[in-house]
């Protein structure tokens, strides 16, 4: 069995959803969704923790421009490609309770952009992987647009423009590197292959770089996000923090970073500062924030900032916390989304000022609140903290003073995300949330289901980790062995 079928499966899917009417959508598409899920633990269950491509699928697209569909699964892109398996399914389930305008296209749009996220974390050609990339932009710029809130418009251009400018910068970049191979193609280990000066892989990490980083987002490019965020409907939040942001962690993983690795080695310092001063501007402008989406949206640039600093600090602890943290993040980011849209469904607000004392009308949300928000802090036994911890130390490890000013992470958003949990949760309930009620036994699901991650995945993480080990390490040495061959080669002779 090849990945194609997971890959495609999504998008047949969403065909098949535009031809289904009424509210009937919604349980077919997550059936659909389950049913990708279910074909996504089974290539789990069949992976070999190596570095070795698995699952390949490898089809003449257009040969005679160098095009070939060719995806496969490694251990690098194995788990952004189950953090997309896991949370469509519960992003799907967190919307029945909302009624959305041409509800057979919303969730058309949602399974056609898990086919763009999966073409983009399963592609080894460039031009897929482009195509992939610009495939989950569309779905997310018509599902802000079309049930996002009353600055929808403006907020959802302001969006697209970024991204499609970025990504311009990365197509450039990557068909520059198609001219430069012998025999004109965009397989990725051909990329690899390039002898390229330290001038050109400059300005090919250059290029790469500005897409991978208004993606994610990292400082000062992230300014589409929180109004994006807002003003998105809940499903559309979700999708954004919980999974397509990772495509610019894994975009520099997989690509920037071993394609122009001379151009990442003279560079390096640069947008690493860049990821650790947006972690503390984020965590700043996060203690001003009185709507949870806001507040939720600065915190998630924050742990973005963080994730971004331990992979450019290119070292086995940094790696493999960006790998875990990606799905720790995103687990946790549609959790508390989730529960904020709870909220906001019920009261019809989201502003800290109006609630409090939603614990005692309302003590099962309560509990899942909290132990989401341990998770988010990094509290030691539940998911976020094997991931914080694994950063930080990579990060140290490049430079002890980066390292302490990106332990500010845990600090500042810990004081944020527990004075929140208290404003909303505790004290006296007031006329507006004494009307809250508990959750329901759907929704109870959706958020058993991730306190349980958050939980065991804290406790024993080795399989997670597990699952990226030797494909991190023997990457890492490949980019590693380019440098240092670069290095030797600049170094003068003795006598000389």
């Amino acid at each position: 069995m090849t990945v194609s079928l997971l890959i495609f499966l999504p998008l047949l899917a969403a065909i098949a959803l535009l031809f289904i009417k009424g509210n009937a959508v919604k349980n077919v598409a997550l059936l659909f969704g389950l049913a990708e899920l279910a074909l996504g633990l089974y290539f789990l269950s069949q992976f070999k923790s190596d570095a070795n491509l698995q699952f390949v699928t490898d089809v003449a697209w257009m040969p005679k421009m160098g095009i070939y569909f060719t995806a496969a699964i490694d251990g690098i892109n194995i788990i952004p490609i189950l953090l997309t398996v896991v949370l469509v399914p519960l992003i799907i389930g967190t919307t029945f309770k909302h009624e959305y305008k041409n509800p057979s296209v919303f969730y058309a749009l949602i399974l056609f952009m898990q086919f763009g996220l999966l073409l983009v974390f399963t592609a080894f050609d460039a031009f897929l992987f482009y195509v992939g990339w610009e495939v989950a932009l569309i779905p997310i710029y018509f599902i802000c647009g079309m049930w996002g809130g009353e600055n929808r418009i403006k907020v959802t251009l302001k969006f697209f423009i970024y991204t499609f400018a970025g990504s311009l910068f990365m197509l450039l970049a990557i068909l520059y590197l198609y001219q430069q191979t012998p025999d004109r193609t965009f397989d990725i280990h051909k990329f690899y292959a390039l002898n390229l000066t330290v001038k050109q892989q400059s300005w090919v990490f250059a290029a790469f770089l500005l897409a991978f980083a208004i993606k994610m987002p990292i400082f000062p490019l992230h300014t589409w996000q929180p109004d994006t965020y807002t003003e998105a409907p809940a499903a559309g939040t979700m999708l954004l923090s919980g999974i397509m942001l990772k495509m610019g962690i894994y975009g520099a993983i997989r690509w920037m970073i071993p394609v122009a690795p001379i151009g990442f080695y003279e560079y390096q310092n640069n947008p690493l500062w860049l990821a650790i001063a947006g972690i503390v501007y984020a965590s700043i402008i996060a203690f001003k924030q009185t709507d949870g989406k806001r507040l939720i949206a600065y915190s998630s640039i924050a742990h973005v900032g963080l994730i971004a600093a331990g992979l450019l600090a290119w070292n086995m602890q940094g790696l493999q916390g960006a790998m875990i943290q990606m799905f720790n993040h995103g687990l946790e980011v549609v959790g508390i989304f989730f529960i904020i849209d709870i909220i906001q469904r019920q009261l019809n607000t989201r502003n800290v000022t109006d609630l409090g004392g939603i614990a005692k009308v309302a003590p099962h949300l309560a509990i899942a609140f909290l132990i989401i928000v341990l998770g988010s802090v990094g509290l030691p036994l539940t998911n976020g903290f094997i991931g914080e911890f694994l950063l930080l130390n990579g990060v140290y490890r490049y430079n002890m003073w980066m390292g302490i000013v990106a332990g500010l992470t845990i600090i500042l958003g810990a004081v944020y995300m527990l004075r929140y949990y208290k404003n909303v949760m505790q004290g006296s309930t007031n006329t507006l949330t004494a009307t809250i009620t508990d959750i329901t036994m759907s929704e109870k699901l959706i958020l058993g289901v991730i306190c349980v991650l958050v939980i065991v995945i804290g406790v024993y993480p080795q399989p997670l980790m597990h699952l990226s080990e030797q494909a991190v390490n023997v990457l890492m040495n490949e980019v590693n062995g380019k440098i240092s061959t670069e290095l030797l080669h600049a170094r003068p002779t003795p006598g000389m």
